[in-house]
Order: C-alpha cells, then structure tokens, then sequence
C-alpha cells in the first residue's frame, strides 16, 4: 500500500507516535526532500511506505526506548539534565539525523557529510523545518571530525547508517564519544563472523559491543540489527588515522571479505 500520510500501524509498531507539531514536520520534511530531490536526487526513498517505513521508522527503531521514555522529547533521565548531543555521520540526505531531530525536540545534532552539495540541501531542509537552532552541518570528512578537539569525546550518541562496513564505521565513530556515550551502527544482516570480526576491530580502539537487537521493519520491509557500542577506556588518539585508511586498511579483519548489505 503507497501512502503519504503514514498509517497509524506504523506508529504502533514503534510504540511512539509523534505529537501533531512533530508529525506535521515530517510531512513537511517529506516536501522538502520531493523539492531538493528535484536537483540533486539526494534519495530514493521519498514516497509512500519508501519514506515512512524505510527511512522514517528505519531511522528511528533503534531509539524507541528513548522515544518511550520521553514520549514528547521531555527531559528525562536517558537526557542527563542537558541536552543530548548527538552526531549522524555521513547523513547524505539527512537521515537518520532529521527524523531524530523531529521525534527528539530537546536534542542537539551534529550531522556530517563530505559532499558539499548534500549538506548545503539538508542544511537549507533543516532551516525550512524549524530546526536550525538544534541542528549542525558540518561539511568535512570524518576522519577530520573525529581529531578535532571540539567533536573529539564530545557525544552522547553517535551514530551512523549506510556509511561503510561496521569495523570502519566503529573507527569513525568511537572518538566522538563521552565516556560514557554510545555509537550506533544501522545494519541491514549480520552474522556471528561480523561481530567476530567488529570485536577485533573494537579492541585497539578501547571500546567493546554492548548489545546487538534486531527488529522487522513494517511492510515486508525486512530484518534490521542496531550494534550498540560503548567505551571500555580512552580511545588512543591515532584513531580514526588518516582521511581513507579506516576504509582501505580496516581494523580487525579480512579487507578482501565482501561487504554486506547496509541498512537500506
């Protein structure tokens, strides 16, 4: 079934539903990805269950405790009393960062990309949102990001999906973290040999899986997994090494071994 206005089943399968402020935000956020569409085909996921289920859900399954928790973005405990920082990497065309920012009203995001175009549309959506005073745009590679001193340990939660294969994103996103922040990492499949493989990748960088959980997208849509990372030390400040190393010498494993199939 192709709709624009989501089907209140979806909603029911998260176990959130957003306020009227905040579903109307993300129609309008669905218009502005039609209209940017248009010039740069930043996505093509934009109509009916493609943007509900597919980007929508897909990028907020992961947080539904948090969702849960704070039904209305209210301050609570999973906040710490301050706003959660939170950073997307290689966002694209704004996801999962937009979606967040809309059913997290009280969270900061920080989202990044590396292609100027991308970040100057979803800087400008962000703008049209209402959403420019709590959310980022920075236009850089994250290897860059992630030694710089004001995002180096600054997270709560960072998190990336459809960036790269899961030892890379782990070097991207581990020195963005606090202490005690999190990462998270969208997956489409995964198997004993991947967190094998993300556990050797974990190591040098001082941070270890906390949980793993899986959850069946609505519409047939398929078998998501988040990985949930935490710090177990400080992460050495070699990591992440140089613009294209993580992706060309991965941590942890075998570099000829095909990538599996991301989130979306």
């Amino acid at each position: 079934m192709a709709f624009d206005s989501p089907s209140p089943q979806l909603w029911q399968a998260l176990g959130w539903e957003p306020a009227p402020q905040q579903l109307e935000q993300l129609l309008a956020l669905q218009l502005q990805l039609r209209e940017w569409n248009a010039r740069l085909n930043l996505t093509r996921l934009v109509e009916g269950e493609d943007f509900w289920v597919a980007q929508v859900l897909d990028s907020l399954w992961p947080l539904r405790a948090l969702l849960q928790a704070n039904p209305q973005g209210a301050e609570g405990p999973l906040q710490r009393g301050a706003p959660l920082q939170m950073i997307d990497v290689g966002t694209g065309g704004g996801f999962p960062g937009l979606a967040i920012a809309i059913a997290l009203p009280t969270a900061q995001l920080t989202l990044v990309d590396s292609v100027g175009r991308k970040v100057e549309a979803v800087r400008a959506m962000a703008a049209a949102l209402g959403l420019a005073d709590r959310v980022d745009l920075r236009c850089e590679r994250i290897e860059l990001t992630g030694q710089k001193a004001e995002c180096r340990g600054r997270f709560h939660l960072a998190m990336a999906r459809a960036v790269a294969r899961a030892p890379v994103v782990a070097e991207y996103l581990v020195p963005l973290l606090q202490a005690d922040g999190q990462a998270l990492l969208y997956r489409g499949q995964w198997a004993a040999e991947d967190t094998a493989e993300l556990e050797r990748a974990l190591a040098p960088l001082k941070a270890r899986i906390a949980s793993l959980d899986a959850w069946e997208l609505p519409a047939q849509r398929g078998i998501r997994h988040a990985l949930w990372l935490q710090p177990s030390g400080p992460c050495p400040k070699s990591y992440p090494r140089p613009v294209g190393v993580p992706a060309k010498q991965p941590l942890g494993g075998d570099q000829l071994r095909p990538l599996r199939p991301s989130a979306v």
